[in-house]
């Protein structure tokens, strides 16, 4: 009797076991490949001494997009090999529109020679006494005029009617040709290219010269870093044109301007030197959305 009792009791709840369904299985592999943070183009992997703000700078772009894109809470808490967005995120875009008023001629002012004379009869002349009257002069050798009479009569001449002429209408002074950007472009050094963009794989151009020849800015625009900078790019700067371009300076022996200043095209902003030894020259960049592109297609001939 006991024996059937518990046999009854292990058959029921070895049918509960059977019934009760399996645990899920957890893809620990696909859970970790989700989890990695994405690479490539409009992505940076923090390096050892990096900042938020040098990387900002160097991408053309503002710390605060870059820790809002990334959700960092504090801007100077960031760890070596964690991967930063520092493009804006698909569907946002950061490009600014350059909007240039258009300039009309100024209306030419019409008006009747009684109007310009200030009145509404015909323009004053000189007072002439009233006495004797006015008649064609003696002898009929000549139609009467205001300037007969008074000869005639010994008096003063009576003046002309200044002549009134229309306004000439004002015509703005010609722009200089701009970039479809928006930008206009010059030279950053008068010196010899000595090394081509794409050339042993460079970023820009370089520039020959002698130490202490001028550097100057490319195009109006921000200063938006001045530092040691980056391996290869000694005495750096950085100046933000707009939202799609910006350029760099390397190789300065003195730098003149700093940080957050605006500058305009042509200004002298450093001398150029060889702090890392060899020959001077300047190393010069154009960036578009923080993609080196080659120089020469943007500066003026010479």
């Amino acid at each position: 009797m006991i024996r059937l009792f518990f046999t009854a009791i292990f058959s029921l709840l070895l049918a509960a076991c059977m019934s009760q369904a399996p645990a899920p299985a957890v893809d620990r592999s696909s859970a970790a490949k989700s989890a990695a943070p994405a690479s490539g183009p409009g992505y940076y992997t923090v390096k050892r001494g990096d900042s938020l703000y040098r990387i900002a700078a160097a991408h053309g772009k503002d710390q605060k997009d870059i820790a809002a894109w990334n959700n960092l809470d504090n801007v100077n808490v960031i760890k070596e090999g964690q991967v930063l967005r520092v493009a804006p995120p698909t569907g946002e875009s950061s490009a600014e529109v350059v909007a240039t008023p258009v300039l009309g001629l100024p209306a030419v002012e019409s008006r009747s020679l009684d109007e310009a004379s200030g009145g509404g009869g015909s323009p004053p002349v000189s007072a002439v006494p009233a006495s004797p009257l006015k008649r064609e002069p003696r002898g009929g050798k000549e139609p009467y005029s205001d300037e007969a009479y008074a000869r005639l009569n010994n008096l003063p001449e009576v003046p002309k009617a200044a002549e009134v002429k229309p306004e000439e209408p004002t015509v703005p002074p010609p722009t200089p040709a701009a970039a479809p950007d928006g930008v206009v472009w010059g030279w950053p050094a008068s010196g010899k290219i000595i090394a081509s963009f794409g050339r042993a794989g460079n970023k820009g151009l370089d520039i020959a010269g002698q130490s202490g020849d001028a550097v100057l800015a490319a195009a109006d625009g921000k200063v938006v870093y001045v530092g040691p900078g980056f391996p290869g790019y000694a005495q750096l700067i950085i100046i933000k044109h707009n939202a799609i371009y910006l350029s760099a300076y390397a190789n300065n022996r003195k730098i003149l301007v700093k940080e957050k200043d605006q500058v305009t095209r042509g200004q002298k902003i450093a001398e150029m030197g060889n702090p890392g030894g060899g020959a001077v020259k300047l190393h010069f960049e154009i960036r578009k959305q923080a993609t080196p592109i080659d120089p020469l297609p943007y500066l003026p001939a010479r």
